[in-house]
C-alpha cells in the first residue's frame, strides 16, 4: 500500500535522506514546523514502514574496497530449491551490495564490492562452488558516476 504523504512529509523525508544524523530541532528549523509535530510525523511514517531503518554510509574506497563489478547471471535453473540455495549464498556474502532478479536474458544482477580483481575471483570461485550457475560475466565499474540512497520525493 503507498502512504499517503503530504509536503510536510516529503521534506521531512528529505532532510532525513540528507543527513539522518540532524537533530529533531535542526529539522524542524529547516521544515518551517516545531520539535513535537516533526517527532510525531516520524513516528507516524516508521509506523507506516515508509521509513524502514537508519543507517551510516560509509566510504568503500577509504576502507580498501577499491573495486565495484556488477555480476550478470543467468542460470538454467528455477526450481525453488535452487533459488533458495542461491538466496541465502547471495544473504551470506557481505561483498553482495545488491541483488536483482530480472526479466529478460540476464536472470540476475549483483553489485559487489572488493578490494581488487584478485578479491573479485575469490567471490567469484566460492560463489560457483555453492550454487550452479549456467553463466557469468563481471563487468568492473572503471568510475561511479552517481549512486545515491536517496528516493525522489
Amino acid at each position: 500500500m503507498v502512504a499517503r504523504l503530504d509536503e510536510m512529509d516529503r521534506k521531512i523525508l528529505a532532510e532525513l535522506q540528507e543527513d539522518a544524523s540532524q537533530s529533531l530541532d535542526e529539522i524542524a528549523r529547516k521544515v518551517g514546523s516545531s520539535k513535537t509535530p516533526v517527532w510525531n510525523r516520524i513516528r507516524k511514517l516508521k509506523e507506516q514502514g515508509v521509513i524502514t531503518r537508519q543507517t551510516v554510509l560509509l566510504d568503500a574506497e577509504a576502507l580498501g574496497l577499491e573495486a565495484c563489478f556488477f555480476v550478470l547471471i543467468r542460470t538454467s535453473e528455477h526450481e525453488a530449491d535452487w533459488q533458495k540455495a542461491f538466496l541465502k549464498v547471495l544473504q551470506n556474502r557481505p561483498e553482495v551490495l545488491e541483488a536483482h532478479r530480472l526479466a529478460g536474458d540476464i536472470d540476475y544482477i549483483l553489485k559487489v564490492r572488493v578490494a581488487n580483481a584478485r578479491a573479485y575471483d575469490s567471490f567469484y570461485q566460492a560463489l560457483i562452488s555453492e550454487v550452479r550457475i549456467y553463466n557469468v560475466t563481471a563487468l568492473l565499474s572503471m568510475e561511479e558516476i552517481k549512486a545515491t540512497t536517496m528516493l525522489p520525493l
